[in-house]
């Protein structure tokens, strides 16, 4: 699966450039041989930015060779060795801080998500993340949460109509807006109603709404609430999804064992912490 979006190559020049810039100027210092090196990890977690690596060098030297001996998704150990690389000193140079910066940062979110999904297992509930991502690097992080488990929400804007607070507050009702909706947008388009009172909730489903985000409901008010949005949605013939969003991650399981389809989290990305990996030089040299 190809999971760099179109727009990467030039991320990624840009990336590379703000750590070049005109030029490492330690070069001089060192030999151009084509050596070998790999990265080998200090922490337990999930990996994530094998494509990401392999791309950048790319841009670099076509000739570096990355072999990945973790593919995205997979488990590694303290000390295990995450891939290898091959080719000039200067190149490998050049690349490390930002394909380790990338890999760090993706390989932490796919571990925090793997740990959440973990603590839902058995109860059929998906792990969805949101929009808080970090400006430039929404599709990376979002597939990070997808190799740790996880289920992506919205991309963005065009995805799927949300009705959020702001929306509701400033509209003429949710069932006007859904009518709205129904009339501009294309039929394949969910809409979503981020409701944070009963009342909310239920005029969203009967007014056909996809979707119902519970916003920062505990998890005693979204146990009774659920089973009556179930008999709603029945009376009008309309499958609807649940979901349970500003949640404390630390009750994830609570949450789970309220009925709803879907705990959305912005954890997995907003409180992961970076994974440690070093690129260390074998030493021999090739020529």
């Amino acid at each position: 699966m190809n999971i760099l979006p179109p727009t990467i190559n030039h991320l990624l020049d840009i990336w590379l450039n703000e750590d070049v810039g005109r030029g490492d100027l330690t070069q001089t210092a060192i030999s151009n041989d084509i050596v070998n090196a790999h990265w080998i990890s200090k922490q337990e977690g999930v990996f994530c930015g094998g494509d990401i690596v392999k791309t950048l060098y790319k841009r670099l030297d076509q000739n570096v060779k990355v072999d990945l001996k973790k593919k995205d998704g997979e488990n590694f150990k303290i000390g295990e060795k995450i891939l290898e690389l091959q080719g000039p000193v200067s190149v490998l140079l050049a690349g490390e801080r930002t394909s380790l910066n990338l890999a760090m940062h993706l390989s932490g979110i796919a571990t925090k998500t793997q740990s959440l999904v973990f603590e839902l297992k058995g109860t059929g509930v998906r792990l969805a993340d949101t929009r808080k991502t970090t400006p430039g690097l929404r599709q990376l992080e979002k597939y990070a949460v997808r190799c740790g488990g996880g289920l992506n929400h919205r991309l963005g804007l065009d995805d799927a109509a949300m009705l959020k607070e702001n929306h509701i507050a400033w509209g003429k009702g949710i069932n006007h807006s859904i009518k709205c909706l129904r009339e501009s947008i294309p039929w394949t388009t969910k809409i979503i109603v981020e409701a944070e009172t009963k009342s909310q909730a239920k005029e969203a489903v009967m007014s056909g709404a996809d979707g119902v985000l519970l916003d920062e409901m505990t998890p005693v008010e979204i146990v009774h609430l659920v089973p009556h949005l179930r008999k709603l949605a029945a009376q009008i013939s309309k499958e609807i999804v649940i979901e349970a969003s500003g949640i404390d991650p630390l009750e994830i399981k609570n949450y789970a064992s309220t009925g709803v389809d879907i705990i959305s989290s912005s954890a997995p990305i907003t409180k992961s912490t970076w994974i440690d990996f070093s690129m260390r030089f074998n030493s021999n040299t090739i020529n």
